[in-house]
C-alpha cells in the first residue's frame, strides 16, 4: 500500500510501543505515512528516527491532567500496554485500569478522533481472572465515554519473536507433548500481521467518521481449534511429523500451575490455566471484514523459508534448559560428594599428591566442594549467566591442568574422569554462545 498523502496523515499516540504488538504497530503505522508518538517510561533509551518519544508511566500517571499535555495535536490514541502477570509496581489495577482510565479521560477532554484499546478476548461478562476483569474494567469505561472508540480483543497472538509463538512452537517440538486433560481446550490464535492490518484498517475509517463509540471487535483466526490440534498443526508446519501426546490429569495440571506460580516469569499459573480451560474463541466475521479476506490459518503461521530456523529455535528452547539443569546437577552432586560422601581420607591423599598438605587440606577440600555446590545452585537460579559460564570454564581448565601435571594416570582411568571434562567444557561453551541469541528472539 503506498504511503498516504499529508492531508490524510494522522498523529498517533501509541502506548506499549516496546511490547510485542506495540512494536509491530509502531513500524506499520509509520510505514503507512502517519506520525507515531511513542509514550514510554524512558524516552532517552529509544533512538528510532521513525518515531517521536514522550515520557509516560502507567504505574503512576493516574490523573488525566498528566496525559492532557501529551495529547496536544494527537488525532488517534492506541493503548497497547498490558501485562500477563503482576510484578512489583506493575499491577493489573495500575497497568490495565488506573493508567488507561486516566488516558481515556484525557482523550475525551482533548476530543481526539479515535481511541483504540487493545484488550483481550475473554474480557467480557463471563470473565473470572484478574487479568480479564481488569481489562474489562478499562474497556467498559472507554465504551461509556462520548468519543469514537474501538476495543479490539485479540486471541492468542502468534508471530516471530512473540511470547506465544515461543511457548507454543516449543511445546509443539517436544518429543512427548503433555496435554492438560485431553487437550480439548479451544483456542483461536491470530497472526500478528493480521492484528496490525486490522488496526491499520481502523485508522483508514477515521477520515470517514465511520466509527461509533465502544465498538468491540474480536481479533481471531479463521476458526477455533482444540489445543491438541493447534500444537499438532504447528508441529506439521515445522515439518516435524505427527506428535506423541500424553493426557495429564487436570488435578495434576492444577497442582503444577500452583507450583509454577512460584517461579518468576512463568506463564503458567492458576489464572492462566483457568483462562485456557474457559476457551479463547470468537467470531472472525468482523476481522474478515476489516482485512477484506479471511485471517491467516495456523497451518500458514510458519513461513516456508523460515521452517528450519523456527524448528531449530523451538528445540533449543527446551534442549538448552535441559543441558543447563544437567550441568547444575553435576556441580551440586560433585560438591555434596566431596563434602564427605566420598571418604575424606582418600580425598586428602589425592590432594597431598597434588602438593597440598597440613592445614590447607580441609580448606582446599571443603572450599572446593562449597564452590562446586555454589556453581550448581547459581546455574539454576541466576538469570544472567555469561560470567558464571566463563568462571566454570576457567575452574574446569584449572582442575584439568593440575591433575594432568600431578596425576596424569587419570587420563587412562577406565571411568574417564578427565576425559569427561571435555564434553562438559563443550556443553558450557554451547550455553555461553547460544543463550544470548535465544533471549534476543
Amino acid at each position: 500500500m503506498p504511503p498516504i498523502t499529508k492531508e490524510l496523515q494522522l498523529v498517533v499516540l501509541l502506548t506499549g510501543a516496546s511490547g510485542f504488538i506495540g512494536s509491530h504497530l509502531a513500524k506499520a503505522i509509520a510505514a503507512a505515512g502517519h506520525r507515531v508518538i511513542c509514550a514510554v517510561r524512558k524516552p532517552g533509551a529509544h533512538h528510532d528516527p521513525r518515531f517521536g518519544y514522550i515520557a509516560a508511566d502507567f504505574t503512576r500517571d493516574f490523573d488525566s491532567s498528566a496525559w492532557l499535555p501529551r495529547l496536544a495535536d494527537v488525532d488517534v490514541v492506541i493503548n497497547a500496554v498490558g501485562i500477563i502477570r503482576e510484578t512489583g509496581q506493575q499491577s493489573f489495577d495500575a497497568i490495565h485500569v488506573r493508567g488507561p482510565v486516566a488516558l481515556f479521560k484525557a482523550a475525551a477532554d482533548s476530543k481526539v478522533k479515535l481511541v483504540v484499546q487493545i484488550s483481550a478476548l475473554g474480557a467480557d461478562q463471563h470473565a473470572q481472572s484478574r487479568y480479564h476483569l481488569s481489562k474489562k474494567q478499562a474497556d467498559d469505561f472507554l465504551a461509556s465515554l462520548d468519543l469514537p472508540s474501538v476495543i479490539v480483543q485479540p486471541s492468542l497472538v502468534y508471530g516471530p519473536g512473540g511470547t506465544s509463538a515461543r511457548l507454543f512452537t516449543t511445546l509443539a517440538s517436544l518429543p512427548l507433548i503433555a496435554l492438560p486433560g485431553t487437550g480439548t481446550q479451544k483456542v483461536q490464535p491470530v497472526y500478528i500481521d493480521d492484528v496490525v492490518a486490522a488496526i491499520l484498517a481502523l485508522l483508514d475509517k477515521v477520515a470517514r467518521f465511520d466509527i461509533q463509540k465502544g465498538t468491540r471487535i474480536a481479533l481471531v483466526g479463521p476458526e477455533p481449534l482444540s489445543l491438541r490440534d493447534f500444537l499438532s498443526t504447528l508441529r506439521t508446519a515445522m515439518r516435524m511429523g505427527r506428535p506423541r501426546c500424553i493426557p495429564m490429569p487436570m488435578p495434576l495440571v492444577r497442582l503444577g500451575a500452583r507450583l509454577a506460580n512460584l517461579l518468576p516469569g512463568s506463564l503458567l499459573d492458576p489464572e492462566t490455566l483457568q483462562m485456557l480451560e474457559r476457551g479463547n474463541t470468537g467470531s472472525a466475521s468482523a476481522m474478515t471484514s476489516l482485512l477484506g479476506h479471511a485471517p491467516r490459518a495456523v497451518r500458514d503461521f510458519v513461513a516456508p523459508g523460515n521452517v528450519a530456523n523456527t524448528r531449530l529455535h523451538a528445540k533449543l528452547n527446551w534442549l538448552l534448559p535441559m543441558l543447563r539443569v544437567g550441568i547444575a546437577l553435576v556441580w551440586i552432586v560433585t560438591g555434596i560428594v566431596s563434602m564427605g560422601l566420598y571418604p575424606v581420607a582418600d580425598s586428602y591423599a589425592l590432594l597431598e599428591r597434588v602438593g597440598i598438605s597440613g592445614i590447607l587440606l580441609p580448606l582446599m577440600l571443603y572450599g572446593a566442594a562449597l564452590m562446586d555446590f555454589v556453581f550448581g545452585v547459581a546455574t539454576l537460579m541466576m538469570k544472567r549467566r555469561r560470567w558464571l559460564w566463563l568462571a566454570q570454564i576457567v575452574v574446569i581448565l584449572f582442575y584439568t591442568a593440575i591433575i594432568t601435571w600431578r596425576l596424569p594416570e587419570f587420563w587412562l582411568h577406565p571411568y574417564g574422569p578427565l576425559l569427561k571434562n571435555l564434553p562438559m567444557l563443550a556443553a558450557i561453551w554451547l550455553l555461553l554462545e547460544l543463550e544470548p541469541e535465544l533471549k534476543e528472539r
